[in-house]
This record gives structure tokens, C-alpha cells and sequence, in this order.
């Protein structure tokens, strides 16, 4: 008997962990939700105020473990709320994830040419150095030159 409620208990435990942990992750879905936001409130504000909200590591554009940032079809880092150092280039193109990938021409190009879509690349989750398996959508503000992007980590524990 009291092997089955320990079991039961363990059981329990696990599964409670597990949808706490899925919880904390941001989906697919919350990315191209936001992205979508992000946009509008360019063109409802202006480059400037949404730079600002965008860039906040505390405002609406950070969630879970995930956060939108904006570029323009440059290269050029417009707002990052995690790495707000990123902003200071004069592009992010010559940045490489550690398979080689060229991330910011991958965004840049799926930007430029789909106007929006997925991009696979290895990124670090926010607060880790070591990088994870993330995909990242990128969506081009309808008319204009910038693109906004929102990406989940894909598989592994969070801490």
C-alpha cells in the first residue's frame, strides 16, 4: 500500500512539474500573436514609442521565455529587450550562431522575400549563455522597411 501511494504521489509530481514547466515556455501561436501585435503598434504609434516598448525588458513584449525584437531590412537591431547591446551595431549581419548559420540574414531575407515565416538557428534562452535549438518567427510590418520577430526554444528543460 504504501509503495502504490508513493508511486501515486511521484506520479503526481511529475505531472504537475511537467505542465508547470510547459507553462513557463512560450508557444508558436503567443510568437505570431505578439509579432502581430508589435506591428500594429508601429503603425499606430510610430517607430520611436514602439522602439521603446519593444525594448523594455519588462513591458508587454517580453513573456515566459520568450520577447519580440525589431530590426529593419538593413540588419540593423531597431530594439532588443534581452540584449539591448545588439542595438549599438551598425548590423547584426555578420553574426553567426555556433553551426555557422548567419541568423540575422536568415531573419533579414525570410523578412524581405516571404514577408514573413519560420527560421531554425541555436540561441541562448534569456539569462544562459550556452545556446538551445530556438525557431523564431519573423514578420515584415505591412509597408514598411521592418520586421519583427518572436521565437520559442525547442525541446530541453528551461533552467
Amino acid at each position: 500500500m504504501k509503495k502504490l501511494c508513493f508511486g501515486t504521489a511521484l506520479m503526481f509530481i511529475l505531472c504537475f512539474s511537467a505542465f508547470a514547466w510547459a507553462d513557463q515556455s512560450a508557444s508558436k501561436d503567443e510568437c505570431v500573436t505578439k509579432c502581430y501585435e508589435a506591428a500594429a503598434l508601429i503603425n499606430a504609434k510610430g517607430l520611436a514609442e514602439a522602439v521603446k516598448e519593444i525594448g523594455n525588458a519588462k513591458g508587454p513584449f517580453v513573456w515566459k521565455d520568450s520577447y519580440v525584437f525589431l530590426m529593419n531590412l538593413d540588419g540593423k537591431m531597431l530594439a532588443h529587450p534581452m540584449q539591448p547591446e545588439l542595438t549599438q551595431r551598425p548590423h547584426c549581419l555578420l553574426i553567426t550562431d555556433p553551426t555557422d548559420k548567419a541568423i540575422f540574414v536568415s531573419f533579414v531575407n525570410t523578412a524581405r522575400t516571404l514577408g514573413q515565416g519560420w527560421v531554425e538557428y541555436m540561441w541562448p534562452r534569456p539569462g544562459r549563455t550556452s545556446p538551445s535549438k530556438k525557431i523564431t518567427y519573423v514578420y515584415r510590418v505591412p509597408g514598411k522597411d521592418l520586421f519583427v520577430a518572436a521565437g520559442v526554444y525547442v525541446g530541453g528543460m528551461m533552467y
